[in-house]
């Protein structure tokens, strides 16, 4: 069964970690060579996006975008949990991503990775990937 579970403590409020390795080592444990694989968070306000993995000031230009879209702090927000903000940014991330595995390695462009979102940290989170062969 190609099912792997992560564990990944976050250490600020808001962070992109990138979880690439992490795959690929789950690919090699599975010996699958061509498939579909799924990362998937069962968190509301963690996620997962396909990104620039060169310039770092990419993933802080993200976060502080996001954070300018849908503020931490907002008068008009009413979840008990003051965590709102971080819900609306889950949504647009989403909790999944789908990678495309051929020849043993995933199909990316030249510069990107998988990154975990935090939007509700610090935080110990889990995350499953599933490795499906064809």
């Amino acid at each position: 069964m190609n099912l792997f579970d992560h564990h990944i403590a976050t250490s600020h409020p808001q962070q992109m970690s990138k979880i690439t390795n992490m795959i690929r080592e789950d690919i090699e444990k599975s010996g699958v060579r061509d498939g579909i694989i799924v990362v998937f968070s069962p968190h509301t306000t963690a996620g997962f996006t396909i990104n620039e993995n060169a310039d770092p000031d990419v993933v802080h230009d993200i976060l502080m975008g996001f954070e300018k879209v849908f503020p931490t702090q907002c008068e008009g927000y009413q979840h008990a949990e003051g965590n709102s903000h971080a819900h609306m940014k889950t949504t647009v991330v989403g909790p999944s991503q789908t990678l495309i595995l051929q020849d043993g390695e995933i199909l990316f462009g030249m510069w990107q990775d998988v990154y975990f979102c935090e939007f509700d940290g610090p935080r110990n989170r889990t995350f499953y990937v599933k490795i499906i062969a064809g």
